[in-house]
């Protein structure tokens, strides 16, 4: 386990008394868009301008089968299901969430070492990798429910203690994404200013924020102008397709009310010279299931 660096100054000001919104100090793709690696350097500068980039199949049908089988078998496994990585919806009592999942799956630890995943990593931040955070979300049919507007970069940033933002992740599909099964959706451009919300963080803010967000969201007002200014893209596509993100994207999720699951598997991956100091607006680190403390390379 490697210890946490020393506290860095804070760029990001956030959970004060009122929201602040700050330009973004920090380049998007660091190392630049001539960067060798899988994305052209027209993908990065896509990713430069809009906060991501879509891979229409980074993964083939019989990968998603095994990776769907190794899902299917972790929500349904009793063991996994008293872990507290697994996360439940408030109402069905299903799970919704599995955390840490390239420790607890030699699968899906394979899929983060994969080439196809990992060297994109490393293209778009520049250096070596650790996995900040992965989980496989499960959105069933029939009422599963989204995600609320929000900066994953807020949240790791307040609560984890990541001091810049040199972090991508990737969503993965594992089921069809429609465009009335809950995906994602994204700003484009809304990555280039920090919107810093109102608001101290409640002590283990993480095991209600897990099952619904509610420090760190952003105000009414302000979501209106961020839409109003950047618009908002869904993203649709078939099984094994990929989004991958910046940090600071403005995104979220509608309900599943539609009797087709979309399930997808989420890895976070963070810069090693952007390792976590102490939380920059919460009163304790979140536990390291979510907020990864072992920052050694992926390999």
């Amino acid at each position: 386990m490697t210890a946490a660096p020393e506290r860095t100054a804070d760029l990001y000001p956030t959970r004060g008394a009122t929201e602040v919104a700050t330009p973004r100090q920090d380049p998007v793709v660091w190392a630049g868009v001539d960067a060798p690696g899988p994305f052209s350097g027209a993908d990065l500068a896509s990713f430069e301008r809009d906060g991501f980039a879509a891979v229409e199949q980074l993964i083939g049908p019989d990968e998603v089968a095994v990776y769907r089988a190794e899902l299917d078998r972790l929500v349904t496994d009793p063991a996994v299901r008293a872990d507290e990585r697994s996360i439940v919806e408030p109402a069905s009592q299903e799970i919704r969430s599995v955390f840490e999942v390239h420790r607890i799956s030699e699968v899906f630890a394979g899929l983060v070492r994969d080439p196809r995943v990992l060297d994109r990593a490393r293209q778009i931040l520049g250096s070596d990798v650790y996995v900040h955070q992965s989980r496989i979300n499960v959105k069933p049919g029939f009422g599963a429910s989204g995600f609320y507007w929000h900066s994953d970069f807020e949240t790791w940033h307040a609560e984890d203690g990541l001091p810049r933002m040199r972090t991508v992740s990737v969503s993965i599909a594992l089921t069809e994404n429609h465009d009335t099964n809950g995906g994602l959706m994204i700003m484009p451009g809304s990555h280039r200013s920090f919107l810093g919300c109102a608001g101290e963080t409640p002590k283990d803010n993480y095991k209600k924020s897990l099952q619904m967000q509610d420090a760190g969201t952003p105000s009414d007002e302000a979501l209106t102008r961020f839409a109003d200014e950047h618009g908002i893209k869904l993203f649709t596509g078939r099984a094994g397709s990929a989004t991958w993100f910046d940090c600071n994207c403005m995104h979220g999720s509608g309900d599943n009310i539609t009797p087709y699951p979309r399930s997808n598997v989420f890895i976070v991956f963070n810069s090693v010279e952007n390792a976590a100091v102490e939380p920059f607006a919460a009163p304790v680190r979140r536990p390291e299931f979510i907020g990864a403390r072992d920052f050694t390379p992926v390999r």
